[in-house]
Parts: structure tokens; C-alpha cells; sequence
């Protein structure tokens, strides 16, 4: 009887963080975010995100736990790196610290722009990885005059953060389509239309979002390919082992019945 019990406790608690999980997921809303190209083995696409990064990130954003020099794990040479990538004074062995005062930033934004090292890592969700999510603002801005910097965002509502990119992705406003839900009238999202074109086309623009989020997915944690190389190899290795160890167990018990 106990252990029926236990058991029954087991299925119920069990059903009950399932329909927990369920309802979570009901209740997550907004906009779906779009799968990010995952390229942090192409080194050319994490220079490109990394020279993104320096050129619009790092004005108002730091990446306090990464160094200039550790780019060189991306194919840059420490001569590139002085000549391409480093601001002010800076120099190859410093993190990367922006260069904007914390008190003004806080003045013009209402907000201190946070620390961009683990972001990729910090934002995933039930709607995807944290990299989706990036690749999926970083290409929702729209012209909001209500807002004090003039922009909006669809998957930030409200966001503080200006559009930094806006010259290479033009002007754009969303397309919503009015639907009926449950008796009720509703507002669907369709898709954009382009006011003022960029300097790239919608299709480049959304290749140069993908390069500069595998670089802050790679900046989260540079060892990551090496780590994922070493672990095939580890199994690899736990398997042969495997094999050798159930023949061997096989040939010493042979003679016992």
C-alpha cells in the first residue's frame, strides 16, 4: 500500500508539472521568434559580427569579460586587430569596455546599456534560443515617434534602445492584418513595408544580423567549438572502450558456467 502511494504521488506530481509546463507555454506571447543562422565554426562571418560589434555595439554597450586579443581564436592577427578593431587608446590585452559615461547614458537612455559578453547566453526563453531572439530584434525596429529616441520594437515593446543599424536597414513600418479571434477583433502582425531603403538590401542586412549574432553566441563562450570537438572525441573513445571492455569480460568469465 506504501508503495502504491509513492507511486501515486509520483504520477501526480508528474501531471501537475506537465500541465505547468503546458499552461507556461500558453501564456508565452508576442512575436515568434526567427531561427539565427548558427555560424560560429565560419570564421569569416564572426570577423564581419565582430567588426559590426566594435563599429555599432561597443559606443554605448561593453563586453566586460572579453578581451580584444582573444579574437585572435576567430583568425585575426594582433595586427589586424590594432589596425581594425581597437578604439581610442585601447590595447590588445584590454576587455572590451565602451567608452560612453555611465551617468550620461543613464540620462539619455533612462537606462545603463548592459553588458553584451553572455547576452546570447542571458536571453533565451520558450521562444527559442538566445541567439534566436537576438537575430529577431535586432530586425524588429520601427520608426516610433511617441518614443523618445523615435523608435519601437516588436519583440522589446518599449525598448530604450535607439536603432543603431537603421542606415543599413532603412525605414520600415510593420503591416498588421485585422482578424477575428473568439468574438473579438485582433491585431495580426503580416509583415513590413519598406519606407526609406538602406544601404543594404533585405536579404543583406539579415546575413550581416546572423554574422553579428554567432560572434556575441561565440563571444559567450569562445571554447565552445573546442569544447564540442573534445566531447566527440571523449565518446568516441567511452564507445571503443566500451567494446573492449565487454569483450574483455567475455573472455574472463568464458570458463565459468
Amino acid at each position: 500500500m506504501k508503495t502504491m502511494g509513492f507511486t501515486k504521488r509520483i504520477i501526480l506530481g508528474l501531471t501537475m508539472a506537465l500541465g505547468l509546463t503546458m499552461t507556461a507555454q500558453a501564456n508565452v506571447g508576442g512575436l515568434a521568434w526567427d531561427k539565427a543562422p548558427n555560424n560560429t565554426t565560419d570564421m569569416a562571418a564572426l570577423q564581419h559580427g565582430a567588426k559590426l560589434f566594435v563599429n555599432y555595439c561597443l559606443n554605448c554597450h561593453s563586453a566586460a569579460f572579453m578581451r580584444f586579443n582573444r579574437l585572435r581564436d576567430i583568425g585575426l592577427t594582433e595586427q589586424q586587430i590594432k589596425d581594425n578593431l581597437l578604439v581610442t587608446n585601447a590595447k590588445v590585452g584590454d576587455t572590451m569596455k565602451s567608452a560612453i559615461d555611465p551617468q550620461l547614458a543613464k540620462a539619455w537612455f533612462g537606462v545603463n546599456p548592459p553588458d553584451l559578453t553572455v547576452i546570447a547566453r542571458s536571453r533565451a526563453g520558450a521562444g527559442g534560443t538566445g541567439a534566436d531572439y537576438l537575430y529577431t530584434y535586432m530586425r524588429t525596429f520601427y520608426k516610433d515617434a511617441e518614443k523618445p529616441t523615435g523608435w519601437n520594437n516588436l519583440v522589446f515593446p518599449n525598448v530604450a534602445m535607439p536603432h543603431v543599424l537603421w542606415e543599413l536597414q532603412g525605414d520600415r513600418r510593420p503591416v498588421y492584418e485585422a482578424i477575428k479571434e473568439h468574438g473579438h477583433e485582433v491585431q495580426v502582425f503580416k509583415g513590413w513595408e519598406q519606407l526609406k531603403p538602406g544601404t543594404m538590401t533585405p536579404l543583406q542586412y539579415d546575413q550581416a544580423i546572423g554574422d553579428l549574432v554567432s560572434y556575441l553566441q561565440w563571444m559567450g563562450e569562445p571554447s565552445q567549438n573546442t569544447r564540442v570537438r573534445v566531447g566527440v572525441w571523449v565518446l568516441l573513445f567511452l564507445g571503443v572502450f566500451t567494446l573492449i571492455a565487454w569483450r574483455l569480460n567475455a573472455a574472463y568469465w568464458k570458463d565459468i558456467k
